[in-house]
């Protein structure tokens, strides 16, 4: 059970914040004139110019700029990305609009949460499972429930025994899907795990399935796990990087000296995830590890990409 202070120390970007295009550029793999191009051509990013002309761009356009390279990676042109944004996905009721449906679906496990109706959440799951493919469940409904969940607990809204009850839910999920997984991938050993203090490894599951789709062979060592050891067993695993997930801002030192003295021995490249490399974007990239953002597809192919040249581990 977190105590409150760890509690005061999750890393909810506040609200209304702002973040600069560097910063936007390293989160999404699209570099600044691409974001310029799309804002000035296509319309289809809008960022908050301040006094002296510089862009700043809110979570939602993060976000927003995920969704495009998505479509982008699927071959859909740059011209068309903003009508297939628009197009309504069809479900077995009615026709709604893709958000709408869901936030229509968030708000029914929600509810199923607040009433810890296990059997409820099952029936949504799957009934969401059986209507889109896994990557659009896993983005559109898992990974904003997570943050809405936090965001509830936050402000009182909701409690911290609904945040664990759909953590117990989840991890048990993930964990039969990644341990029946087939076992076909080849590609890069990547080493897995949360920051120190983060208790919550549902994204850290959600990154090895979508990782292990693209080929990669995560190598997990789940929640709060001490940096020091990273150096040495990703040696003894023989693996090519190494992926840390936090969503709790770390304690002072974490990243100045103890995530710095990872990358300086690991001897790999090593990216962050989650929450926490949003908020502390800059202090990752100045330890020399990679920040991916909140998008784990998006987070996940960026990391195969990266590694594609990596001669897989035997």
């Amino acid at each position: 059970m977190r105590n409150a202070a760890k509690a005061q120390r999750r890393t909810k970007p506040a609200a209304g914040e702002l973040f600069p295009i560097r910063t936007v550029s390293t989160l999404t793999g699209v570099n600044a004139i691409t974001l310029r191009a799309w804002e000035r051509r296509y319309g289809l990013v809008r960022p908050i110019r301040t006094d002296t002309g510089h862009r700043l761009y809110r979570r939602e356009e993060i976000d927003f700029i995920n969704r495009i390279v998505a479509l982008l990676d699927k071959g859909v042109s740059i011209g068309q990305v903003r009508s297939s944004l628009n197009a309504p996905i069809a479900t077995n009721a009615t026709t709604r609009p893709g958000d709408a449906v869901w936030a229509h679906y968030r708000a029914r496990m929600i509810s199923a949460i607040t009433r810890f109706d296990e059997e409820g959440l099952e029936d949504i799951y799957n009934e969401a499972l059986a209507l889109y493919p896994i990557d659009q469940v896993t983005a559109n409904l898992l990974v904003p429930l997570l943050r809405e969940l936090g965001e509830r607990w936050e402000s009182a809204e909701g409690s911290i025994a609904e945040e664990h009850f759909f953590g117990v839910y989840l991890r048990n999920k993930l964990g039969a899907r990644y341990h029946h997984r087939g076992r076909r991938a080849h590609g890069a050993r990547v080493l897995a795990a949360c920051l120190p203090d983060e208790q919550h490894d549902a994204g850290l599951l959600l990154f090895a399935l979508a990782a292990y789709e693209r080929g990669l062979q995560p190598v997990l060592l789940g929640a709060n796990m001490p940096l020091e050891e990273l150096a040495s067993a990703v040696k003894r695993a023989n693996c090519c990087a190494i992926v840390l997930s936090g969503s709790i801002a770390p304690e002072p030192g974490v990243l100045s000296e103890r995530l710095r003295n990872v990358v300086r021995t690991a001897g790999v490249p090593v990216f962050v995830g989650g929450l926490t490399s949003v908020s502390q974007h800059d202090a990752i990239l100045a330890t020399g590890a990679l920040p991916l953002g909140t998008d784990i597809n998006v987070g996940a192919e960026r990391i195969h990409q990266s590694l594609s040249l990596v001669e897989p581990a035997r």
